[in-house]
């Protein structure tokens, strides 16, 4: 492989690998939450730190990240991230018992925040700026792709072979992309050599330590003090590290401000963690959805949200392309309207009874949208971003999007279950009449103490079932359960669909707010005023 080393699209490809496989388990877990809680007797707050894990050390460490690379080599923390990612997924398919799962979780997102930054800082450092959209279009697309794909190859595994292998498919695809990172990327670039703000990593991941901890656990914690203590001391770290980070820019700051001087590197990270929030958010109502309510297998859950998928990677590189020749502002605009357009056609034709053809044309909508969003944004936002920045603005621009995912599976499952309170207990007094009067009051109680769980219930009708008393006659028990189901699905779907009006809405929002961003003209060389590209062998 060494005759490929420095050759751009080798390059690209082998970062993209590294980029897929980290994103891709930001995702796949979620389909096997059932079988998991199964098979190592998780509770639903160990299965929730199994996904919050990965997640938070992720976004903690992004920043960080970004400016080592500068510091240390791009390509040495691209090896390392991807060797400790491998080594971690093997650790977590043999994982024994929760607590394991959950630590080998922990070391993947440490993995994954060495890897992610260096990917989109390479490609920019490599590709002229003519070619660039391009080359981000293919590395966008794997993002919209990885993120979709995450149930659909999820629910393959899950259902042929266990859970487990949802880690182990990450070890080939491992070995493959450091097999061909060694010889291909390139090394150091040519530039002066950079200094480590301590200080500044220190307030940084303190800060985003105690949003992103209050974020995944405020649901827990039913919003009390001590979360809302952890936001107030985050913002105040924010802060903090702001006005160091001030300090610090005629030397080497982790966050250089010149980068938020750019409009549309501004405008499009705020855009970037509204599009997180909209997937991310959207993920899990559906997930719950389609098996809990529909009835459907991991693996056929995972073939409906298909065509999202295989649309978004067949429109991504195109969508690329054309941002270098037209620039990416209404292609944008276009993709975030047509995805929360296609995910409202989903909310409106969700029932207890739908089939699943009927997901087809409004998932195709909805992929065709995402492979119009990633590949414009990441070519807009470092259109005009130096080589000698690419580090800082792949960490800030990361994190920020990590934070949007985090924001937004915490959003949006706090309304789930804010909505689940109400609409599992108005179903059970509704439906309870169909039952002698003294198995009423009981049957009413029990889905109202389970409605306080919220997600809980989420995991099956069979936990909703689990509220019905013993020792009932046969008769009496069978229609308990019979009205248990029914009390689940309609619940959950009237609690869905305000649900997933809040991710839908921020899409929206974010498209009016590409409004505001600097077109591109037609025959202006993108990235006209960034420092030449180059390659280095």
């Amino acid at each position: 492989m060494s005759r490929w080393r420095g050759n751009p699209w080798a390059i690209l490809l082998t970062l993209s690998l590294g980029f897929f496989m980290t994103l891709l388990d930001l995702t796949i877990v979620n389909i096997a939450i059932p079988s998991i809680t199964e098979k190592l007797d998780a509770s639903l707050d160990q299965v929730l730190w199994v996904i919050n894990a990965y997640v938070l050390v992720l976004a903690v460490l992004l920043i960080t990240a970004g400016r080592l690379g500068d510091l240390w080599g791009k390509k040495n923390l691209f090896i390392t991230g991807a060797a400790l990612f491998t080594l971690s997924s093997l650790a977590c398919g043999i994982a024994q018992d929760p607590a394991q799962l959950i630590a080998g979780r922990a070391v993947q997102g440490l993995g994954a925040a060495l890897l992610m930054p260096q990917t989109m800082s390479i490609i920019i450092g490599v590709f002229p700026a003519e070619r660039r959209g391009t080359a981000l279009g293919v590395w966008g697309g794997v993002a919209g792709v990885s993120t979709i794909a995450g149930p659909t190859l999820g629910g393959l595994l899950v259902t042929h072979l266990d859970w487990r292998w949802i880690f182990f498919v990450n070890l080939p695809i491992g070995a493959i992309v450091l097999a061909m990172a060694v010889p291909i990327l390139p090394g150091r670039m040519p530039g002066p050599r950079h200094r480590f703000d301590l200080t500044g990593v220190l307030l940084a991941s303190a800060a985003l330590f105690c949003l992103t901890f209050a974020l995944t656990e405020g649901q827990k914690f039913e919003w009390n003090a001590v979360i809302w203590g952890l936001i107030a001391a985050g913002a105040v770290l924010f802060l903090v590290f702001a006005a160091h980070q001030r300090t610090r820019q005629d030397a080497e700051p982790l966050v250089p401000f010149s980068l938020f001087r750019d409009r549309n590197f501004t405008i499009l990270s705020i855009v970037g963690a509204a599009v997180s929030v909209g997937m991310i958010g959207m993920i899990l109502p559906l997930t719950i959805y389609l098996q809990s309510v529909l009835g459907f297998s991991a693996l056929k859950a995972g073939l409906v949200l298909a065509p999202s998928s295989v649309m978004s990677m067949f429109l991504a590189p195109v969508a690329g392309r054309l941002s270098d020749r037209i620039g990416g502002k209404y292609i944008l605009m276009a993709g975030l309207t047509l995805y929360a357009g296609g995910m409202l056609w989903v909310a409106a034709i969700a029932e207890v009874g739908s089939d699943w053809t009927a997901f087809i044309a409004p998932l195709i909508v909805a992929g065709t949208g995402i492979g119009c969003v990633f590949a414009p944004m990441a070519t807009e936002a470092t259109r005009h971003v130096p080589p000698r920045l690419a580090g800082a603005a792949s960490g800030v621009n990361n994190t920020i999007r990590q934070v949007g995912s985090v924001l937004g599976a915490a959003a949006v499952g706090a309304l789930l279950q804010n909505q689940l309170a109400s609409s599992l207990r108005d179903e059970a007094a509704a439906r309870s009449s169909a039952l002698p009067p003294g198995a009423r009051p009981g049957f009413v109680r029990g889905f109202a103490e389970a409605a306080k769980g919220g997600l809980e219930v989420g995991a099956g009708q069979s936990g909703a079932k689990q509220q019905i008393p013993t020792g009932l006659p046969p008769n009496v028990a069978h229609r308990l359960h019979e009205l248990a189901a029914q009390v689940f699905s309609h619940g959950f779907v009237h609690a869905m669909k305000p649900a997933m009006i809040l991710p839908i809405g921020v899409m929206f929002l974010s498209a009016v707010a590409c409004l505001a961003l600097r077109g591109h003209r037609s025959g202006t060389p993108a990235g006209m005023d960034a420092e030449p590209a180059h390659a280095s062998t």
